[in-house]
């Protein structure tokens, strides 16, 4: 399918522009009579989901044999109904009524029966994909119930990414709706490469060897790809995966990047509801760890967080918060626990040095919570610890010409310096 699409950066996309969009590619794709099954980001991403529910079923319902949703959850914890009714903007009544042929399922990660195995990437493969940092083969699983349907349609927003570049795109089937496979190994590739190098680059190898993955499923795809800027829709892109965020990608790397002269020396990142834990207000260090100075710090204010990951938790109790070479040079001591914590731990940590023979590990920069997890945790996974009480907004607002930054809703856009804009 050609891609449809439109964006700006100066202004938003109508509802009228929408749903144009939305009905001249979804008309093209010929679905009448078909199952369709859309997938959808869980609520940690910001985007127009019940604009797009409503429109999906405004476009489609009599026309499609079944529309049915999958919410992309990849590690995060299963959505209740009442999540689930919030993401898609409708009361329970609605969904009980008007909407109730529509099933909403959550993927269901945790639960091996659920997957089915596409086949296997070798070693020689993933070694030309990842530049050679692995050199192993991986089995490509994912969730066998989009094999039910007889298209597949991605709906959701591209931001810069930790792991990938750029989210978005074949990203919803992996780690989306994918087995732990794909997870742990595109995750860890992210974290060798690491994500002060990869955030917000456009062509990554984690992006390589995802698209390799969905090569492999074998059903028509098309994916709606938003670039979302506050609450409103700057660019809606349609097409083929690849194409569609070919395009969004590029769009966010024009409105989700901001440059600034020189780096700061604190930043606080102020972290919004829709982050629950650790876990995923880690966005709020990944975004703002370019810009900020050797020696800095970076302090996640998340006065309603109380558990660092909901799923992995004890995983990170046990293993803390480390720099990628702190595992590197120990691989035999943490090689059994899940790669994609370990990843995950790497990324909040930050880049910098260790020494295996002295045990003296050098982060870059200060990652400190200022969150309801008590302090004794933050010491004890290897981060630091400030009083929420203790933190005053007036005392932090306006300050930039002292290398001091506040970031409103953080975990959106990215913070780069002018003078790294080449690595982009």
């Amino acid at each position: 399918m050609m891609l449809i699409g439109t964006g700006y950066t100066d202004k938003f996309l109508t509802e009228d522009e929408i749903q144009d969009l939305m009905k001249a590619a979804l008309d093209s794709a010929t679905l009448d009579g078909k199952r369709v099954i859309v997938i959808i980001p869980d609520g940690t991403r910001t985007a127009p989901m019940p604009l797009m529910y409503r429109l999906f079923h405004r476009i489609l319902q009599g026309r499609v044999a079944q529309l049915d949703y999958l919410i992309a959850l990849g590690t995060h914890q299963s959505m209740s109904e009442e999540a689930i009714n919030h993401l898609v903007g409708l009361t329970p009544e609605e969904r009980a009524g008007e909407y109730s042929a529509h099933r909403i399922f959550n993927h269901r990660w945790d639960l091996p029966d659920q997957m089915i195995e596409l086949g296997e990437i070798s070693s020689q493969e993933v070694a030309e994909l990842s530049g050679g940092q692995l050199q192993e083969s991986i089995k490509v699983r994912l969730n066998k119930l989009i094999f039910d349907y007889d298209q597949i349609i991605i709906c959701g927003p591209t931001f810069p990414h930790e792991v990938v570049g750029f989210s978005g795109g074949n990203k919803y089937f992996f780690p989306g709706i994918s087995g732990p496979e794909v997870i742990n190994f595109s995750h860890w590739l992210g974290a060798l490469i690491t994500s002060y190098e990869l955030i917000g680059t456009k062509h990554t190898p984690v992006r390589k060897l995802i698209d390799r993955a969905a090569s492999m499923i074998r059903l028509p795809k098309l994916c709606f790809s938003m670039v979302v800027k506050g609450n409103e829709l700057a660019g809606l892109y349609i097409g083929e995966p690849e194409d569609a965020w070919e395009a969004a990608s590029d769009l966010s790397s024009k409105v989700h990047i901001v440059w600034v002269d020189k780096p700061f020396k604190r930043v606080l990142s102020v972290m919004p509801q829709l982050y629950d834990d650790i876990w995923t207000a880690s966005k709020g260090m990944y975004k703002l760890e370019p810009a900020i100075e050797d020696g800095g710090e970076v302090i996640i204010y998340a006065p309603h967080i109380d558990e660092i990951s909901y799923t992995h938790g004890r995983v990170l109790d046990e293993i803390g918060y480390h720099v990628r070479d702190y595992f590197v040079k120990q691989w035999d001591r943490f090689k059994h626990h899940p790669w994609g914590v370990i990843a995950h731990s790497t990324h909040l940590r930050g880049i910098g040095t260790y020494d295996a023979d002295t045990g003296v590990e050098r982060p870059r920069i200060n990652v400190t919570l200022a969150t309801r997890i008590p302090e004794e945790r933050c010491r004890k996974v290897n981060l630091g610890y400030l009083d929420p009480e203790s933190i005053n907004m007036s005392d932090w607002r306006n300050k930039e010409d002292e290398g001091i930054l506040v970031v409103p809703k953080s975990g959106e856009l990215l913070f780069r310096l002018k003078s790294k804009a080449s690595v982009a």
